[in-house]
């Protein structure tokens, strides 16, 4: 049997496999270091109208329905917070499972988060006095906005890759499995220097399961002849490189799937895309010893979350039902892993949406609420509100305009809580998050 040039490209471009140019020593095993630490990004994509996901139930409430008659949450409806450092506020009814974790300290709220050059006043706004972030209101530059730590540009790396290139050193085995993702092509993952994230489907399936190169003659035709094509000499150098690009891929992912072979799970994750997802996550951290590495970015993305004249509510309400059985499962397994302190995971998404109704649905904001689950938010600092809520008045301290809510706290300050956490010291801290020095520590943060 054999196998064209034409054919094998095809196959390669089915099975969307990510070169790793970086990677070396592939079959080398080593034991994954006792300080693990992994952050899990889940990606809100379409600006998540966290107006509706972090809600007052105290006085406050009042303005909250008159302002958006017709996307305001019944108030009988909204799950209360026991917070530690805050009053009056409760979660969206989808929330229950994230509502437990907050009231038992292992997840925290985030409140009117977004990009910010520097400390940000709606007077210094008004009279343009200050630098803006660059294309406030547009998806793909407010994710990138998110994603990247640089507001003042289009991006072209990311902090989670900037972090994996200080934490994991050059050379060391396994190392493009640093920055995984389960949820195609991201800036947040995209490294300074080397790293790109390693794209894995969240069915955990390769397009070349089938490949074996150790085949013996004449036992698997199709594995012969692709180890066959892999191994000519070609004169062109576009062939040659994509061959050996090809070959280095190919030994990544039979390193990656005898690693999740290795590894067990045993939480029961939901049969959803984002539960997927998370489950494969869950699955890759636990091969972490079989990888050898003590530092690892994974990303997790959910869309339809731009939601201007459709049904918002119900939209909504069928996401984050999603959203929380997936990371209550994720929860559940870290915690029987033994990992609940070693692994974060934390939400973002495009933008906020306007507080005022548009009618039908909301339009794009800036600031935002999030939560945030697992280590870096335990103990001192789990069960709190981090941040500062905004002031809900229409036109009041906090609103540059129709409800959009000028951040209180920056991805920044986030941010460098979470840098620090991975432990990364002043340096790594100044290249990861240029604009980081100008913000004082995040409001709650222990």
């Amino acid at each position: 049997m054999t196998i064209g040039r034409r054919h094998l490209l095809q196959l390669g471009a089915a099975a969307a496999l990510s070169p790793w140019p970086q990677m070396r020593v592939l079959a080398q095993t080593a034991q994954a270091a006792s300080d693990y630490r992994a952050l899990v990004c889940v990606f809100m994509f379409g600006g998540n109208d966290g107006n509706n996901l972090l809600v007052p139930t105290d006085t406050r409430y009042a303005t909250y329905q008159r302002t958006r008659p017709n996307l305001a949450l019944d108030s009988a409806s909204l799950l209360p917070l026991t917070l530690s450092n805050a009053t009056g506020l409760g979660l969206h009814p989808a929330f229950s499972g994230l509502r437990g974790l907050v009231n038992t300290g292992q997840a925290s709220v985030i409140a009117n988060i977004g990009p910010l050059l520097q400390p940000t006043s709606k007077a210094q706004y008004d009279a343009g006095s200050v630098p803006l972030p660059y294309n406030l209101f547009s998806h793909s530059d407010q994710q990138g906005a998110w994603q990247s730590g640089v507001v003042e540009a289009p991006p072209r790396n990311g902090w989670g890759g900037r972090l994996l290139e200080r934490a994991v050193a050059e050379g060391q085995a396994h190392r493009g499995y640093a920055a995984i993702s389960l949820s195609g092509g991201n800036i947040w993952e995209a490294g300074d220097k080397a790293l790109t994230p390693y794209r894995v489907s969240a069915a955990g399936r390769f397009g070349f399961d089938f490949y074996n190169p150790n085949v013996q003659a004449g036992s698997d035709p199709l594995s012969a002849a692709v180890a066959s094509t892999l191994a000519e000499a070609r004169s062109h150098p576009f062939e040659q490189t994509w061959l050996n690009m090809m070959s280095r891929s190919l030994e990544v992912q039979r390193t990656l799937a005898a690693a999740l072979n290795s590894s067990a799970v045993t939480t029961s994750f939901p049969d959803t895309e984002l539960g997927r997802q998370l489950g494969m996550t869950a699955k890759l951290i636990a091969a972490r010893t079989s990888l050898g590495l003590s530092r690892q970015c994974f990303f997790t993305s959910i869309g339809g979350f731009d939601t201007h004249g459709d049904d918002q509510l119900q939209r909504q309400n069928e996401n984050f039902l999603e959203i929380d059985a997936a990371v209550t499962a994720f929860n559940t397994a870290m915690t029987a892993m033994g990992l609940a302190d070693s692994v974060t995971l934390f939400s973002a998404s495009d933008f906020g949406r306007t507080f005022s109704s548009n009618g039908s649905g909301t339009d794009h904001a800036w600031g935002n609420h999030h939560f945030a689950v697992g280590g870096a938010v335990r103990g001192g600092n789990g069960g709190k509100l981090l941040g500062r809520m905004p002031d809900l008045t229409i036109d009041g301290p906090d609103d540059v305009g129709q409800g959009v809510w000028l951040p209180t706290t920056a991805t920044d300050q986030l941010g460098t809580e979470l840098a620090r956490w991975f432990g990364a010291d002043a340096t790594t801290l100044a290249a990861v998050w240029p604009h980081g020095s100008g913000f004082d520590r995040i409001a709650g943060w222990a």
